[in-house]
Formats: C-alpha cells, structure tokens, sequence
C-alpha cells in the first residue's frame, strides 16, 4: 500500500506573512516533524496567484494581496522548506481553494496501488476543506485523514468548524 501526504499552502504569506496568524506560526514544528517522519510521496500545493489578484472573483472578497507568483509570499515557509529537502515531493500549483489537478496526480503516482492519504497545512476552513473534499470525491474508498494538530484555520472557530464538516463528509480527523 503507497501513503500520500498533501502539504497545503504552507507558504509564507498564510505563515507569517499577509494573512498569517498565530495559529498558523504555532503549527509550523509539528508539520515539519510530520514531513520529516513521513515514509512515502508528498504532494505540496501552493496557492498560486497573479498581479491581477485585485481583479479575480477572489480578490473582490478577500482584498488582501497573497501568494502572489515568484514573491517571497508565495515560497514555502523556510522551515517547512528545509524539512522537504531530502523528500521526494511533487509541487502542484493551485489558483484556487482547492486543485483538481491533483487526484489525477495522485492516481498516477498510486500505479493502481491501494493507498492512504493524509492531508495538512493552510488554512483548514478554506484550502484543506476544499482539497480534502476533492480527493474524497474522486477517490470514495480509499482512505483519508486530515492530522488536526498540522492545521490552523482562519480563526480556531473556523478551523473547527471545518475539521466537523470533514469527519461528516468521511474524513478521519487525527
């Protein structure tokens, strides 16, 4: 059986930068431990935005300037970073929430093997909701767990929130 982990948007605008908090700043230890200490392939999305971010559907809702290509927003936090450097891990750039990429990539990688995937990362309420939802409707059988204690939501309320709505939909929270 193959093991997938998918880092979400560990990046530094969601860390520290833009639209960091300090919830998002306290989870960074225990999601390096968790990539350091993971056996298997890892899928690392980056919210991926443009100059034009103003002018998007999101941009009119969230007025906030983040993850903007090739800035030093939109780079991984450095020790998330340095905690991939001897992994194998795939980079799936996402301009949205969530990637619909990134089932078929994982598909792929599984060879048609069984596999688990786990997902972590920022921000639990908007990203890894929405990429946790995805991967679960592609892939109904196969199983698939968010690891509480590596994400951080907009608000503790929010992140919450979302982790119920993930055990609803199936998603085992750790």
């Amino acid at each position: 059986m193959k093991h997938f982990l998918i880092v979400v948007d560990m990046q530094k605008d969601f860390v520290d930068g833009a639209l960091g908090t300090k919830e998002a700043v306290g989870i960074v230890p225990a999601v390096t431990e968790k990539i350091r200490n993971f056996d298997g392939e890892i899928f690392v999305t980056l919210d991926t935005h443009f100059e034009n971010y103003m002018e998007t559907a999101e941009g009119k809702k969230l007025p906030v300037p983040h993850c903007i290509k090739d800035t030093e927003g939109w780079r991984l936090d450095k020790n998330v970073a340095q905690s991939l450097k001897d992994k194998k891990y795939t980079i799936v750039e996402k301009k949205t929430f969530g990637s619909v990429e990134l089932p078929e990539l994982i598909e792929k990688a599984a060879e048609g093997d069984e596999f688990t995937t786990e997902l972590i990362g920022l921000c639990t309420d908007i990203c890894v909701v929405s990429n946790a939802l995805i991967v679960k409707a592609y892939f109904p059988e196969m199983p698939i767990a968010v690891d509480a204690k590596c994400c951080a939501g907009v608000t503790p309320e929010a992140h919450e929130a979302a982790l119920n709505t993930m055990k609803s939909c199936q998603i085992d929270i750790k």
